[in-house]
């Protein structure tokens, strides 16, 4: 029971590492991140914070605003997901710096590291899913914010809440750097694209958790 326990830990970590890389090569290619990091990078850009940081600072208010919607309702383990949010940041962070400032030359070589990045966070997410520990703060949000609207499903409110994310990035973008940083066409191939190439990722890795004895979770 231990050992299984440990196993969905690592392999929680490990889907927030591979998560991470997705997110630095997307910021690495200059055509925009995807709509759930468009937020702190954006911030990033302001204050001059580092971009992990920022990722750390916005998915805790994600879960204060969790914890003010839900009330009684919100569980005290959910808690965890500022843990999982200040690993993540690091993660951004370290990612950060193995890759540098790597990025191809050439318009369509930024678009070969857009699909890289995607492919990356795909699978990223497609594992900490099935590690079936705790959601990450966005998707918390997003789900929290479903309960409170009857009627809407946890899908139809995460293309409300990206799109409020994605709007108020590229506001604050135009505001106070009077240019739109992070916000561009990767982010709207991101939000079209990711979940499609998380179908086919997440059939492999279903056999592989079903064989470890893993329920499946939601996905977003």
């Amino acid at each position: 029971m231990t050992d299984h326990f440990l196993f969905r830990i690592v392999t929680y970590t490990a889907g927030l590492l591979i998560l991470a890389f997705g997110v630095a090569v997307s910021v690495n290619s200059g055509l925009g991140v995807s709509p759930v990091n468009s937020l702190p990078y954006v911030l990033s850009q302001i204050s001059g914070v580092k971009l992990g940081s920022c990722v750390t600072a916005v998915f805790s208010f994600y879960v204060l605003l969790q914890i003010l919607l839900l009330r009684k309702e919100f569980r005290l383990l959910d808690l965890t997901q500022v843990l999982f949010s200040t690993l993540f940041g690091f993660f951004v962070d370290f990612a950060k710096s193995v890759l540098g400032g790597w990025c191809f030359p050439t318009y369509a070589g930024r678009l070969v590291m857009l699909a890289v990045s995607m492919v990356l966070i795909a699978f990223g997410i497609s594992l900490y899913v099935r590690a079936n520990l705790v959601n990450m703060p966005m998707e918390g949000l997003t789900g929290a914010i479903a309960a409170m609207c009857s009627g809407k499903s946890f899908h139809q409110m995460k293309v409300v809440v990206d799109t409020v994310v994605v709007v108020l990035s590229a506001c604050l973008s135009l505001l106070f750097l009077g240019r739109l940083e992070g916000v561009r066409e990767g982010t709207v191939l991101s939000a079209l694209l990711i979940g499609f190439i998380m179908r086919p990722i997440g059939a492999l890795l279903d056999r592989f958790f079903g064989k470890a004895g893993f329920s499946r979770a939601q996905e977003s």
